[in-house]
C-alpha cells in the first residue's frame, strides 16, 4: 500500500532529465575545479611548493575582474584580470618565496607558512578594498540566456562557456609541456637546474614565471567562476579545501590526475545534491573520497608511486 505523502515514481523522461542535466552541471562544475587545481598542480609539480594561498588568487581574480568589468566590460577583464593576478604571484615568488626557498633544509615548512601568510594578507586586502559583503559580479549579457532546453529545463549558455574555457586551458597546458621546447626547458629546470643554467637559461626567472603562471590560472578560474557562483570574501575558504582534495585524489603533480579528479568530484557532488536521501551529505563526499583514496592508493588515482 502506497503512503499518501510518498512521491510518485519517476517516469523515463524525468529520469533522463535528471541524469542529463546533473551530468552537464557536474561536468561544468568539475571543470571549474580543474581550472583552480591546474595552477596548484603546476606549481607543485615544477617547483615543489604547496601553495596554501592558491585559492586566494582565485578570489583575487574574481574581484579584479569585477572592478575591470565595471570600467572596460567583461571581455577585456577576461584577459587582463588573470595577467594582473599572475603579476602579483610572480612578484611574490621573486621577492618573498625565493628568499625562503634559498634557506635549504626545512624550507618546505617555511614555504607553506609564508604562503599561508599571503592567504591571510589577501583576505584582509579584499575586505579592505571591496568590503565584507558580496559584490554584484554578473554574467555578461551575451551569455546570460539558455543555450538549449531539455524537457523544459534550460541549460545556461555561460556554463557551456565555462566548459570551453577550461578545456581550452587544459589543451594549451598539454601542448605547452609535451609539444614545445619551452615546456621541456621548464620541466628540466626542476630536475636538473644546474644543467639548464649551464645551457644559458635563467632558472630563477623560470621559477618566477611558473609561479606567476599558476597564479594566473587561478585568477582565470576566478574570472570565469566568480560570476557563475558568488564573489565574496569567503569564496577562497569555500573552494580551497576542495581544491586540495582534487590535487591529492588525482595525484600530487599530475595534470591528468587533476582533470580526472575534478570531473569525478564535480559529477559526484552534483548527483548527490539531487538525491534526497544523500543530499545533506553531499559536501562531505569529496573528503570521504579523499580518505578512501589515501587508504587504497596513497599516491592518488593517477599519481606515480614514490620509490
Amino acid at each position: 500500500k502506497r503512503l499518501v505523502d510518498a512521491p510518485p515514481p519517476l517516469d523515463t523522461p524525468t529520469r533522463m532529465e535528471f541524469f542529463t542535466l546533473s551530468l552537464l552541471n557536474g561536468l561544468s562544475y568539475g571543470l571549474v575545479l580543474f581550472m583552480l587545481s591546474a595552477g596548484l598542480t603546476l606549481i607543485f609539480s615544477l617547483l615543489g611548493v604547496l601553495n596554501l594561498a592558491h585559492a586566494s588568487f582565485y578570489m583575487l581574480g574574481a574581484y579584479v575582474a569585477y572592478s575591470l568589468t565595471l570600467v572596460l566590460g567583461f571581455w577585456p577583464a577576461l584577459l587582463l584580470a588573470p595577467l594582473l593576478v599572475g603579476l602579483v604571484g610572480a612578484a611574490f615568488e621573486r621577492y618573498v618565496l625565493r628568499r625562503v626557498h634559498a634557506h635549504g633544509a626545512g624550507r618546505h615548512k617555511a614555504e607553506m607558512l609564508v604562503t599561508f601568510g599571503l592567504a591571510l594578507v589577501l583576505a584582509e586586502l579584499v575586505q579592505l578594498v571591496w568590503g565584507r559583503g558580496p559584490v554584484d559580479y554578473r554574467v555578461p549579457e551575451a551569455l546570460a540566456g539558455p543555450l538549449f532546453t531539455l524537457w523544459g529545463t534550460p541549460f545556461p549558455a555561460y556554463r557551456a562557456f565555462m566548459v570551453l574555457v577550461a578545456l581550452g586551458m587544459w589543451l594549451a597546458l598539454w601542448l605547452l609541456f609535451t609539444r614545445t621546447r619551452t615546456g621541456l626547458v621548464v620541466q628540466a629546470a626542476l630536475t636538473h637546474p644546474d644543467a639548464v643554467q649551464a645551457l644559458g637559461h635563467n632558472v630563477p626567472r623560470i621559477f618566477m614565471l611558473v609561479f606567476g603562471g599558476g597564479a594566473a590560472l587561478a585568477g582565470l578560474a576566478g574570472v570565469v567562476g566568480g560570476n557563475a557562483f558568488v564573489t565574496e570574501p569567503g569564496m577562497a575558504a569555500t573552494v580551497g579545501s576542495v581544491v586540495f582534495v582534487v590535487v591529492v585524489v588525482g595525484g600530487m603533480g599530475s595534470l591528468t590526475g587533476a582533470l580526472g579528479a575534478s570531473l569525478l568530484i564535480g559529477v559526484l557532488q552534483t548527483f548527490a545534491v539531487g538525491l534526497d536521501p544523500i543530499s545533506r551529505f553531499a559536501p562531505l563526499l569529496p573528503y570521504l573520497l579523499l580518505v578512501l583514496v589515501l587508504l587504497v592508493r596513497p599516491q592518488g588515482l593517477w599519481g606515480q608511486r614514490a620509490d
